[in-house]
């Protein structure tokens, strides 16, 4: 049932997986709000509620590579479907579990290896294998929407969830939710056995040695460490940070939140878009720089409800604008077959950023008080990044042995 009799098309898939990717990607974007709610009702620091979602992101690091080679050998069906049961396992432990290194642990796990399953590097491979090479940095950029638009649609949703159903309840109708939606949604994402699959012959571990003896994979890796550490604090922090500084209103932090996946949606897509006939280095160094600028002028400026609606508009454009990018000079690189695999390592080290982005976030506030040392280390990643993606070389890797993609 989980294995398809012809090829997929493209309309399907991008249609299953970005269902998928909506609701992973929605849900997970929305965990800040339970921030406070949490804390207060058990009596936590910060630290202990960003602890979890530090693991959580780091974890979803950890299985990333595994979920890409799973999904890359086993088909993608069965990944979403492992994904979807333990994210609603994961929300439910979030609700009911209150002894403080149990929820860390458990929901870091849980949560960590659903979003594995059932995020962008799970589903890129079948995208990427569907899609005809004219097509495909386009087709990662709809999938990136597709996650944008999650985040545009959950966040005013789980606000409301928890305002007047309670924090807990919350988490049991998104469990629901995800079960519902995504367990359907994986047989559309079925593809053709292994064995007639189109593609070279390069086995998995060729690929993995193959990849980081490269120069620009590792280059790939160094950028994407900076996205996850700029999103993930911003993501998680910024509704607290806003109540810090005066601006109590949490309808304020939800537009917020929700601006970002409203632009997110458009600079997802047209990332895609312009990837396709310009050099993918150099959007990725834009994008980086500009989030820098961004973030510091947001902070020497006069901070009101309209100058964080604006960070917010410029931050979403930026958001996931990375992921077709980083997407398509993998697969340009290295070929599909492995795609997913190898977007689970590079997107691991996504994830030791987001790790502590997240944690040196509540860490750092318990300090000192205050997100400034945070903050000035996100402008400090961002030129970093701009600087490593500007030498990276797109071409196909040249193979003596194996036959090319």
């Amino acid at each position: 049932m989980l294995t398809a009799t012809r090829a997929p098309q493209l309309k399907t898939v991008l249609i299953a997986s970005g269902l998928v990717l909506t609701l992973a990607m929605g849900v997970r974007h929305g965990f800040g709000f339970w921030l406070q709610p949490i804390s207060q009702a058990h009596g936590w620091t910060r630290e202990t509620y960003s602890l979890a979602m530090a693991l959580q992101n780091l974890l979803w690091g950890v299985f990333g590579p595994f979920a890409g080679m799973a999904a890359d050998r086993l088909g993608t069906a069965r990944v979403v479907i492992v994904g979807a049961l333990f994210y609603a396992g994961g929300l439910l432990w979030m609700a009911t579990v209150s002894q403080p290194t149990l929820f860390v642990v458990g929901s870091g796990v849980l949560i960590g290896a659903a979003l594995a399953c059932t995020a962008f590097g799970a589903v890129s491979g079948i995208i990427a294998r569907v899609a005809p090479d004219e097509k495909r940095s386009w087709a990662f950029g709809i999938s990136s929407a597709a996650s944008s638009f999650g985040q545009f649609l959950m966040m005013p949703v789980e606000q409301h969830m928890i305002s007047y159903s309670g924090w807990q309840t919350a988490f049991y109708i998104l469990a629901a939710l995800v079960a519902v939606v995504m367990l359907p949604m994986a047989f559309g994402l079925r593809e053709l056995p292994h064995e007639k699959a189109a593609g070279h012959h390069q086995s998995m571990s060729d690929a993995i040695r193959e990849a980081f003896a490269y120069r620009p994979f590792l280059l790939l890796i160094a950028g994407y460490f900076v996205c996850g550490f700029q999103l993930v604090f911003i993501g998680v922090h910024m509704p607290s940070y806003l109540k810090d500084k005066g601006i109590m209103d949490p309808g304020v932090a939800v537009m917020a939140l929700a601006l970002i996946g409203l632009f997110n949606i458009f600079g997802s897509y047209y990332a895609g878009k312009l990837g396709g006939f310009l050099p993918k280095r150099y959007l990725l160094s834009a994008i980086y720089i500009t989030r820098a600028a961004a973030i510091a002028i947001f902070l020497l400026a006069p901070l009101s409800a309209w100058s964080v609606y604006i960070f917010a508009c410029v931050m979403g454009a930026l958001w996931l604008s990375t992921v077709p990018l980083t997407n398509g000079v993998i697969a340009g690189i290295f070929g599909v077959r492995y795609l997913s695999m190898l977007s689970g390592f590079v997107f691991f080290s996504h994830q030791v950023g987001s790790f502590l982005g997240v944690w040196l976030g509540g860490y750092l506030f318990t300090r000192d008080g205050n997100y400034n040392t945070v903050w000035g280390i996100t402008i400090v990643l961002g030129v970093f990044a701009a600087l490593v993606n500007l030498p990276i070389n797109e071409k196909a890797i040249a193979r003596t042995r194996v036959a090319a993609a």
